[in-house]
């Protein structure tokens, strides 16, 4: 060892003593029909691995969602937020795009759509508006503060931020230090977080890149991307068996390194009362075709 350097004793370990501090993997209802069956973990029987369906998204995971506008990415973290509240788990949610007060309006609708009482999650879910106030916004620190406040006050489980992009958007080169910082925070509080993401309209649509670059793909522990197509010609509206100027939407898990996950396509919808419903595998629509 050079002179002058020194080891950090504390972070070196064996597996051994770091899996007795390993949490529990279990899914979290996300709310969003169709998608929590699509994690999943291996059991071992009879000396072969077994899938076992996950149930939700997996415990204390940092989810990005991702997508241009207009591709559901608002409605999924709204669903999510409403159903973990419906629960009785108490969710923050940080509001960076529009007042509180909006979001609040949005939030009472998906309720509504989901067939969940207003007065049943109106206490358990908790808004921080940085739409409103530039401190929070763009201090990062500040923004950590009142989170922590926040989740030790209502003993909070999750957390969403809508969106991560919000923090950065006017200084780019700043986006993983950033995101890193939201990470750790997540992890170090116990936190499952859904972190919402902007994708510019010349990234390709089925990749989980956002504005900031991989900053945020590269560093959380899953991927969502949500896309949409114009049916413009007959070879697609043949394809995907819709008429030309449908919209179709596509939905793909880009990765998750805390479990199992389906690797597939989808096709997904947002139905007329605002909800993201995840639907079949892409290659069955086509097949049938």
């Amino acid at each position: 060892m050079e002179k002058g350097r020194k080891p950090l004793l504390s972070a070196v370990e064996t597996l051994e003593e770091a899996g007795k501090r390993a949490p529990k993997l279990f899914g979290i209802p996300s709310g969003v029909q169709g998608l929590d069956e699509l994690f999943f973990t291996t059991k071992i029987e009879n000396g072969k691995p077994r899938k076992i369906p996950l149930g939700g998204i997996p415990s204390l995971a940092v989810v990005n969602v991702t997508g241009v506008s207009d591709t559901g990415k608002s409605l999924f973290a709204e669903q999510f937020a409403v159903k973990q509240a419906s629960l009785g788990y108490p969710v923050c949610f940080v509001t960076v795009e529009s007042p509180s007060a909006f979001v609040a309006t949005g939030l009472r609708e998906r309720a509504k759509a989901m067939g969940i009482d207003w007065e049943d999650i109106e206490h358990n879910i908790i808004l921080i508006d940085a739409a409103s106030y530039a401190s929070i916004r763009e201090d990062t620190e500040n923004l950590l503060a009142t989170l922590e406040y926040a989740i030790y006050e209502y003993k909070t489980k999750s957390v969403v931020i809508d969106s991560i992009t919000g923090f950065f958007e006017a200084r780019e080169m700043l986006a993983r230090t950033i995101v890193r910082k939201l990470f750790n925070f997540m992890k170090q509080h116990y936190q499952t977080a859904i972190f919402v993401s902007q994708k510019r309209s010349g990234h390709e649509e089925l990749t989980a890149e956002a504005a900031g670059g991989y900053a945020i793909s590269h560093i959380v522990d899953c991927s969502i991307v949500l896309s949409k197509e114009l049916i413009t010609s007959k070879y697609t509206a043949n394809l995907y068996k819709k008429p030309i100027g449908s919209v179709i939407r596509l939905f793909r898990i880009d990765g998750c390194r805390l479990c199992g996950h389906d690797t597939r396509t989808h096709i997904f919808e947002i139905t007329e009362t605002g909800l993201v419903k995840i639907g079949p595998p892409l290659e069955e629509i086509v097949k049938t075709g």
